[in-house]
């Protein structure tokens, strides 16, 4: 069975970096028909914070990107423990001790005289006299992966065949000198143990990956299948980094963005298919394959998830929005005509109260200093409510007779005196809606 499963550590509110790898790995396991896995990364105690647990399924729910199981690698550290002391009685797994700043000038030494910056094992040719010198002397050291030093191969799901000299890669921590576990262990233990069967991550993980296809054969494991996708930049090609804040799920929820625009976006970005608007994660996941997309950076920007968002929005029923029209104060009997209407110029669920209290207590009129004679001139025409469909037509055609005014001069003073806005609906559809006429101050 398809296994697949998001990892994050909950230090920090999901972003849209990280939905990609959310997104693409629980489609993957949505569209086979397996298991997804939420899974969190909370071996660092002291980083890790209880809160964003909680804000990362928050998130996930919102998305409807929902988990089949759900760990926590702080449960797991038992069978961690166990797995590193079969690493070291098959030699595998060695104590170093060397300072931050002692492998800092070792890398430099090597970059001085045109060597790669690769660890250079010396902690391999220490004595046990040696070993308990230097833990008296520093405390416990850190716990290195002893590399095969081969060439390391895999299919890559998104950039093809793709290998990389273990040679030329330092031997990985995998056990920091306070005990803590670090990522590159803890996630190989664990996709052995349950059984996941593709990862899907960012391009910045493919080192890792050579490492840990080798950490998982060591463990009695077979590698899963791997594809990496592309980094994500700006719209310009900048780096997101300094931005990630605001484009956290929250943020962009906070701003009105529809997880079905969101999810539409982000599951083709950076593909050779074209972003289409897609109404259910079902949807999304018929129509995704992950050897569709590129290895080369993808641009991101935040301003094309709102055309999408308006998309959506306007073609919900009126059920769809019931509980946001009611939380506006719309009337339920009057709900549906106000949404036929309104839909298509609502870009955010946030401003259907803006168009009901144009509706409901009428509008302040944007009229320009060259137009407020003819305005009041108009208005003056206009009856007083209720309205039908043939009265916008029926007051514009005396307006005109009136004051001579035709085309755009006669109708956008109209629109912008009646609703205080530039654009919106057909008048002649929305004019029946209004339960108050516009007065002049």
């Amino acid at each position: 069975m398809t296994t697949t499963r998001f990892a994050p550590s909950p230090t920090g509110h999901i972003h849209v970096g990280n939905l990609r790898t959310a997104l693409f790995n629980f489609l993957i396991a949505r569209k086979a028909g397996g298991t997804f896995i939420l899974r969190i990364d909370d071996t660092d105690p002291e980083r890790s914070k209880e809160h964003y647990v909680d804000a990362i399924k928050e998130d996930l729910d919102w998305l409807g990107l929902t988990w089949d199981r759900f760990e926590r690698q702080s449960l797991r550290l038992d069978r961690y423990a166990e797995t590193a002391d079969n690493l070291r009685a098959a030699g595998r797994l060695y104590e170093a001790f060397e300072t931050p700043t002692e492998l800092d000038l070792k890398r430099k030494k090597q970059l001085n005289m045109g060597k790669p910056p690769v660890y250079d094992r010396a902690a391999l040719a220490l004595s046990e006299a040696d070993r308990d010198r230097l833990r008296a002397e520093r405390g416990q050291g850190h716990w290195r992966f002893l590399l095969d030093r081969e060439r390391i191969e895999w299919v890559d799901g998104i950039g093809g065949p793709t290998s990389i000299d273990a040679a030329s890669v330092s031997d990985p921590v995998l056990i920091r000198g306070d005990g803590q576990v670090l990522y590159t262990f803890a996630s190989v233990v664990d996709d052995v143990d349950m059984g996941v069967t593709d990862i899907v991550r960012g391009a910045d993980h493919i080192t890792n990956t050579a490492t840990q296809i080798q950490i998982i054969q060591a463990i009695g494991g077979t590698p899963p299948a791997f594809a990496h996708h592309s980094l994500l930049t700006g719209p310009q090609g900048e780096a997101l980094s300094k931005r990630l804040g605001v484009l956290s799920l929250r943020q962009l929820r906070e701003r009105g963005v529809e997880p079905m625009a969101l999810l539409s976006l982000m599951a083709r970005l950076g593909s050779s298919d074209p972003v289409e608007l897609r109404s259910s994660i079902d949807e999304i996941a018929a129509g995704f394959d992950i050897s569709h997309f590129g290895a080369a950076p993808t641009k991101f920007d935040e301003a094309d998830l709102f055309p999408l968002t308006a998309r959506y929005l306007s073609g919900l029923p009126v059920e769809a929005v019931a509980r946001d029209l009611a939380a506006a104060g719309i009337p339920e009997e009057f709900a549906p005509h106000f949404w036929g209407v309104a839909r298509d110029n609502i870009a955010r669920r946030a401003e259907i109260a803006g168009w009901w209290k144009i509706v409901s207590e009428g509008a302040e009129p944007l009229v320009a200093p060259e137009d407020r004679e003819f305005v009041a001139q108009a208005l003056a025409l206009l009856p007083e409510p209720p309205y039908d469909a043939g009265t916008w037509s029926a007051w514009t055609d005396s307006v005109k007779e009136t004051t001579g005014r035709k085309g755009k001069a006669l109708y956008m003073p109209l629109r912008k005196a009646l609703t205080g806005r530039e654009r919106g609906p057909e008048m002649a559809e929305f004019l029946p809606l209004m339960q108050a006429k516009p007065a002049l101050s």
